[in-house]
C-alpha cells in the first residue's frame, strides 16, 4: 500500500480506503463487514470512511464491531453529519447544537473516544459558516476530533470557511470529500485548485461511479444491483456513459487489466487526490481495488482515455 498526506497536514492516509456507504449495516451483515475490514487492513488500508446517515447509524455500529479487533491508533477513522437523523427539527444540519450532539452519538456507535476526521456532509444554508467553523474548532480543542473537513461544498463556501477560520484563529478545514471519477470531473476546474491553494487534501467518493466503471452495466442493469435499487445511479446510467464505459473497458483489456483498476489508477494519477474511497461487498473486491495503486498510466494511455471521454 502507498500512503499520501492529507493536503499539507501531517497525517497520512492509504491511497485506497474503505467506505461504509450502502454496505456496512445495509447490504452486507456485520460478519461480512468484519471480513472486508480485515482484508483491507491486512492489505495496508488505514482509512475507514463513515457517516451517521449511512443506514441511520447502522454503518457506524457495524464498523464499531469490527474495530474491536484492531488497535485504534493504527487507523484513520472519519464520519460525517448533516442529513436528518430523525423528525426532530434540530436533528439535522450544521448548527452548533446538532454538531455537538451528533459527534457524541457517532463516537458511541463506533466505540472510540475521537474521530481522526469529521466532515460537514453538505453545506448548510440555514447556519452561518462562522457558527460551523467555531463549533468544529471547539471539537478539535476538546479532543473529540483531530481534523475537520467539508464534503460536496462549493469553492466559495470552502473559501469562506478558510477565511473565517484564519480571522478568528480557528482550526481550518483540512480536507474536502467530493465526487470524482472518469465520467464526473467537475472538481478539476475550481474545487481542486481551491483546495490545493489552501493546502486541503481531497478524498474522493464514487471513483468507480457506483460500479458503472467496472463494466457491470454494459449489458443492462442486473437484478438486485445498485443500479436497480439506488436512486443515486439514475443520472449515471445513460447511453452516453455506458458507451464510454464500453470503450474504456476495451482499452483496459488491451492494457491487460480490468476497467475498475484503470478507473482507480486514473483518479490516483492526480497528486491533489489523497485517496479514493471505495466500497466492497466481498473481500476479493478489496484486493482488486488495491491493485490499482501499482498502476502508472503513461502519457499515451492518458491521451487515449481523454479521447474517449471527450469524444
Amino acid at each position: 500500500m502507498k500512503y499520501r498526506r492529507l493536503g499539507r497536514a501531517g497525517i497520512k492516509v492509504s491511497e485506497i480506503s474503505i467506505g461504509g456507504w450502502l454496505t456496512f449495516g445495509g447490504t452486507i451483515d456485520v460478519k461480512t463487514t468484519e471480513t472486508i475490514v480485515g482484508a483491507a487492513i491486512a492489505a495496508g488500508v488505514n482509512f475507514i470512511d463513515l457517516s451517521d446517515i449511512y443506514t441511520k447509524g447502522e454503518a457506524e455500529k457495524a464498523f464499531g464491531q469490527a474495530l474491536k479487533s484492531y488497535r485504534r491508533s493504527d487507523l484513520v477513522i472519519s464520519s460525517k453529519l448533516f442529513w436528518p437523523m430523525s423528525e426532530n427539527i434540530n436533528d439535522r444540519g450544521l448548527s452548533r447544537k446538532h454538531i455537538f450532539e451528533s459527534i457524541d452519538k457517532s463516537l458511541a456507535r463506533i466505540g472510540t473516544d475521537y474521530l481522526d476526521i469529521y466532515f460537514c456532509h453538505r453545506y448548510d444554508p440555514d447556519t452561518e459558516i462562522e457558527e460551523v467553523v467555531r463549533a468544529m474548532d471547539d471539537l478539535v480543542r476538546m479532543g473529540k476530533i483531530l481534523y475537520w473537513g467539508t464534503s460536496v461544498w462549493e469553492p466559495d463556501q470552502i473559501e469562506s470557511a478558510v477565511s473565517i477560520a484564519e480571522k478568528y484563529g480557528c482550526y481550518r478545514p483540512t480536507v474536502e470529500q467530493p465526487r470524482y471519477n472518469l465520467i464526473d470531473r467537475h472538481i478539476e476546474t475550481q474545487i481542486m485548485p481551491t483546495c490545493t491553494r489552501h493546502g486541503m487534501g481531497l478524498v474522493v467518493w464514487s471513483p468507480l461511479a457506483q460500479g458503472l466503471l467496472t463494466g457491470k452495466y454494459n449489458d443492462g442493469v442486473p437484478a438486485g444491483s445498485r443500479g436497480a435499487t439506488s436512486v443515486w445511479m439514475k443520472s449515471d446510467l445513460t447511453e452516453v456513459n455506458i458507451a464510454k464505459a464500453k470503450k474504456l473497458g476495451q482499452l483496459a483489456s488491451d492494457l491487460g487489466m480490468p476497467l475498475g483498476r484503470l478507473a482507480l489508477a486514473w483518479v490516483l494519477r492526480r497528486s491533489e487526490v489523497s485517496c479514493a474511497i471505495t466500497g466492497a461487498t466481498r473481500a476479493d473486491q478489496v484486493k482488486e481495488n488495491i491493485a490499482a495503486t501499482e498502476v502508472i498510466l503513461n502519457a499515451s494511455t492518458l491521451e487515449a482515455i481523454e479521447k474517449i471521454l471527450v469524444g
